[in-house]
């Protein structure tokens, strides 16, 4: 077990690089569908592959469906983080996407202090502070080119934040694949929803035509590497702690930045640079201040 964690790093960081290689993929078809129609046919093609998975490892038995109210919430925490991301590569570069995406474990605890009770403490105030100011060094000069369609990256954070508090609550229900499985199924029937709304809407962009071939292919290759990424990382930590794991998920804003320079031309600026840093910082302050051991309580005799 001696290289148990030097293979979870590496198979983390293959989990990581395979999600920022989705959403390269997602910026591509940038004007050639709306980006409603992507996230709800990635979902179709994400749930078909995920049932194959769980009907193959469990058979019958695998199809559960606990505490179906929670699901339905974890289906449209996922529903609206997807839209969010999706329509936000649609209209911004993908590396400040990316970079604004990683202030859920912020929002987490926000959310958490608003709905849980939960005392946020010192260290985790000066991580919120960190990647408040980052989201808004990187949001300014955006909002300024594209307008409020900027904060859709926002959206998707705060909608991975009530993911990850639901799934909280739903830990140990059932196996991770069969939870993945059903978070799909409670996603896809909203986010077809949404595109049908948005087809109907007087909104051009938002219409949906018969997608080109390519569309389709990509969509599908979309949900392929996400489902081999969130398996590796699983996998990752089923080698090592989570806590050993996270950091590993930064790999995502560098993939994001090579491929906004080698794919799109869109060379990382100063606002996301500096941005970036901050958030990272934050989320490093966070995730340190989350491994410190606790001190022992003394003993009142």
């Amino acid at each position: 077990m001696h290289h148990a964690p030097r293979s979870a790093l590496l198979i983390a960081l293959a989990g990581f690089t395979m999600l920022s290689v989705g959403d390269a993929v997602v910026k591509t078809m940038a004007g050639l569908w709306p980006g409603s129609a992507i996230a709800a046919l990635r979902y179709c093609f994400g749930t078909v592959g995920l049932a194959a998975l769980v009907a193959a490892k469990f058979g019958r038995a695998g199809f559960v469906f606990p505490r179906p109210w929670l699901q339905l919430g974890r289906g449209a925490a996922v529903a609206v983080a997807t839209m969010g991301f999706f329509m936000g590569v649609m209209v911004m570069p993908l590396a400040d996407a990316t970079a604004i995406v990683f202030t859920a474990p912020v929002w987490t605890v926000i959310l958490s202090a608003l709905f849980l009770g939960e005392r946020p403490s010192g260290a985790v105030l000066v991580s919120i502070l960190l990647a408040f100011v980052g989201v808004m060094v990187i949001l300014e000069p955006n909002v300024l080119a594209f307008g409020a369609e900027a904060f859709l990256p926002l959206i998707a954070a705060m909608g991975m934040a009530a993911l990850f508090l639901l799934n909280r609550r739903a830990a140990g229900l059932a196996p991770v694949i069969v939870m993945q499985l059903l978070v799909a199924v409670m996603a896809v029937p909203l986010l077809v929803g949404a595109a049908a709304i948005g087809h109907w809407s007087d909104v051009d962009a938002m219409r949906v035509t018969m997608p080109e071939t390519s569309v389709v292919l990509r969509c599908a290759t979309v949900a392929l590497t996400a489902t081999l990424g969130h398996w590796c990382i699983f996998r990752a930590t089923e080698l090592a702690s989570a806590a050993t794991v996270a950091p590993m998920t930064y790999v995502q804003l560098l993939v994001a930045s090579a491929a906004g320079v080698a794919v799109f031309g869109n060379p990382p600026t100063l606002p996301l640079i500096g941005g970036a840093a901050l958030i990272i910082a934050g989320g490093l302050w966070l995730w340190r201040a989350q491994r410190a051991p606790q001190p022992p309580e003394r003993s009142n005799q």
